[in-house]
Formats: structure tokens, C-alpha cells, sequence
């Protein structure tokens, strides 16, 4: 068995009923409170915030993108420029992921091999090879604090050979990834756990990752269009097999009701591009998180969608009990009338909506810390769904009630 990688979590909490645990991820940028949500910056910044504006937030983990930096501008530009922390005028941490998940999002232009992945750029005809050692060395290059290994990535609903496949590539893949890493002392390598919905691949697959030397795991290939039902029970699945004494990462959730039962499931991390996507733009292949959301607002019942008429003349901010500069400068009624002219208005509700991410996680882990998660949960699900009975959804009701929370 490989040696022990150095601790990057302490557990400061649990909660008595469920498996949710409040800690910390001892970064080489700081140290940062969890369970975490960290806003995505695809290529180097979130989209539509600044970094300053992250960092006044109290955002201390954010992510990039290992395909997309490594294409443009390109690793040996951003090494060059001191590493992705200076780049983007960043202080405080970051996580690279591998560019796996384009195996997905890019699936039309990926082949797959054992080597590793042939991509056929977006941006035009040229062809990239993404191999395990090359996802690193890139990863190295940008300097994140914590980074992933490539692994082999299907859609969450893919079925049949190809998802073991994927899975056992994924191990041999990590093997690959420890070899290549030339920055353990200060970059932090991650597993990513693969097996899509079959309870067995799962196990195996930890099995198999958890005997190598890495400071935390990741669990991939959910989260992409599978039933509500069977993404609950492969996360429940995967975390209560995982090491405790090393972080949790939920790869690709970030829909509120999501975060709050994944934390009571015992994850720890999570990232999402939701919160600047459902504000910014309609995407056609928007899957991951809900619906299309073009101006929406995220708040306690739900969202709000400004750019509906009824808020032509709401004066009221989109939150009252937020504390974000949009929620203490601006209007309904102001976004609403700039959604039609200026692209501001999707700037002001990107901010306002990683605060209210980041305020959602902050309160959860407060609840953690103060013995009184259950009734957080019970709380935020009555706000959100009416509190009428069968108001909560059942995979909801059913996904807390496995770890011990009745919520109606």
C-alpha cells in the first residue's frame, strides 16, 4: 500500500443524525471552511465577476479549467506569468480540474483511447492529445493548489461494458496521474471516483483508489441528467465509502436543494457553473443543475425570474435579507429594465447569486457546528416548497430520510 499523502482535512463537527460534518481544508493559500461551494472560472475567472469581487464575497476556493486554460492562453504563457494565482490576480486557492469532464461536454469532438483523450478543438480543425501526464504537467504549470487527476469520463446515464470500461481506465489513469505529479508538497492530487449508477462499480472502484497516495477524493460522473433517485443513492453510496479523514468533492452539483442533501449524504466540496449560468445566458445543452434560467435570481423560495413583467415596477431588491452589493444597491425593477439593454444586469445577478450560494453554504455550516442541522434542513425545505404536505420532493424526503432526517 502506498504511502499516506499529508492530511489536507480536519473534521471540526458532526452531525449526530445524519453524516454531514463541518471542517477544514488546510490549503497552501489559506485554510478554508467546509462544506464549500466553489464558484467555476472556466478559463480563469467566474463568469461576469471580477476576482475582486469573489474575494469580497469571502470566496477562498474557486476553479479552473484544465482544457480550456491549457488551450488558451496555454499553460507555458500562464507559468510564465507566475501561475494562475497571478495571473488572475487571484490571492487565495484554486482547483484545476483535469479536463475530463469535456469527454462529455465535448463528446462529439473526443476519442478515447487508453492513451489518453484526441480532442478536436472547438476553436478550429487543430487536434489536442490529452493523456493523463499531460493533464498534470498542465495542472503543475497553472500552479493550483489542489489538483485532479484525468479520468475517464461517460455520461451519468450511459449504461452497458462502457461504464466499467471507464471506470477501470479511470484507476489505471490515476496510477498514471500519481506517477506524473511533480508538485506533491505543494499542489494536492485528488481521485475521481467513476462507476455511474452501479452500486458495485462504485465500491470497486474505491476499493481499487483509495489504496493510492492522494489527499482527497472526488466523485464524478453524476449529476448529468440521471434520474433524481439514482443520483442520491450513488452519491450516499460513494461517500459513506470514503475515507473520513480526507475531503469530498461533488463534481458538477450546485442547485441549492442539491447541496443541502449531498452535505447530509457527507460531501464536502461542490462546484457548479449554476449560479453565473442561470443569470447569464440560455444554453441549449444546460442539463446538469435545472432548466434554462436567463435572468434569474436565486433566493430562499426558489429563484426569481427578472425578466418577467411583474417586476417592472418591484422596488424591492432581489432579496431583502442579503447583504451582496447588487441586493444593497439595486432594484428589481433596475435589473429588470437593464436585462433588455445591458449586459450589467447579468454581471449585478452573477453577484448576487454566488453570495447567495456562498451565504447558503456559511449557513450550513454553522448548523453543523451548532448541533442544529436537521431543523437548518427542515427550514430551508419548508421555505422553499410551501411546507404543504408532499411538498418537498420525494427523492428529497427519501435521500435525508436514508441518513435519519424526517422532513415531513
Amino acid at each position: 500500500m502506498a504511502a499516506a499523502a499529508e492530511p489536507v482535512l480536519r473534521v471540526v463537527a458532526e452531525c449526530a443524525q445524519s453524516r454531514a460534518r463541518a471542517g477544514e481544508l488546510r490549503l497552501p493559500h489559506g485554510t478554508v471552511p467546509c462544506p464549500v461551494f466553489m464558484p467555476v472560472g472556466t478559463a480563469g475567472t467566474a463568469k461576469g465577476i471580477t476576482a475582486a469581487q469573489l474575494e469580497a464575497l469571502g470566496c477562498g476556493l474557486c476553479l479552473g479549467n484544465t482544457f480550456h486554460l491549457g488551450a488558451r492562453p496555454g499553460a507555458e504563457l500562464v507559468r510564465r506569468a507566475g501561475g494562475l494565482h497571478r495571473f488572475m490576480d487571484w490571492p487565495h486557492n484554486l482547483l484545476t480540474d483535469s479536463g475530463g469532464f469535456q469527454m462529455v461536454s465535448l463528446a462529439a469532438l473526443a476519442e478515447v483511447s487508453e492513451v489518453g483523450v484526441r480532442f478536436r478543438t472547438p476553436w478550429g480543425d487543430d487536434e489536442v492529445l490529452l493523456t493523463p501526464e499531460r493533464s498534470i504537467a498542465i495542472q503543475n504549470a497553472l500552479g493550483a493548489d489542489i489538483v485532479m487527476q484525468l479520468d475517464d469520463v461517460v455520461s451519468s446515464t450511459e449504461t452497458g461494458p462502457r461504464v466499467e470500461e471507464a471506470m477501470m481506465r479511470s484507476v489505471r489513469w490515476l496510477d498514471r496521474s500519481v506517477a506524473a505529479h511533480s508538485l506533491p508538497q505543494r499542489q494536492r492530487l485528488f481521485a475521481i471516483i467513476q462507476g455511474g449508477l452501479d452500486p458495485d462499480l462504485r465500491r470497486r472502484c474505491i476499493r481499487e483508489m483509495t489504496q493510492r497516495a492522494v489527499c482527497g477524493f472526488a466523485i464524478g460522473g453524476l449529476s448529468g441528467g440521471e434520474e433524481k433517485s439514482a443520483f442520491w443513492r450513488a452519491v450516499k453510496c460513494s461517500a459513506e465509502l470514503l475515507p473520513p479523514n480526507k475531503p469530498r468533492y461533488l463534481m458538477g452539483v450546485g442547485y441549492p436543494t442539491d447541496l443541502v442533501v449531498c452535505v447530509a449524504l457527507g460531501c464536502d466540496m461542490f462546484d457548479c457553473v449554476f449560479p453565473t449560468r442561470t443569470a447569464v445566458r440560455n444554453h441549449r445543452r444546460w442539463g446538469r443543475c435545472g432548466a434554462d434560467r436567463f435572468g434569474s435570481a436565486l433566493v430562499p423560495e426558489g429563484s426569481l425570474q427578472l425578466k418577467n413583467r411583474r417586476f417592472a415596477k418591484d422596488f424591492r431588491p432581489i432579496d431583502e435579507r442579503c447583504s451582496c452589493p447588487t441586493c444593497q444597491r439595486h432594484s428589481r425593477a433596475f435589473l429588470h429594465a437593464l436585462l433588455r439593454t445591458e449586459t450589467a444586469a447579468l454581471h449585478h445577478i452573477s453577484l448576487h447569486n454566488i453570495a447567495y450560494q456562498l451565504g447558503l453554504m456559511a449557513a450550513i455550516r454553522r448548523s453543523i457546528v451548532e448541533r442544529r442541522f436537521p431543523s437548518f434542513v427542515r427550514g430551508f425545505l419548508r421555505e422553499r416548497y410551501g411546507g404543504t404536505p408532499g411538498g418537498t420532493p420525494e427523492w428529497v424526503r427519501d435521500a435525508l430520510r436514508s441518513v435519519g432526517i424526517e422532513v415531513e
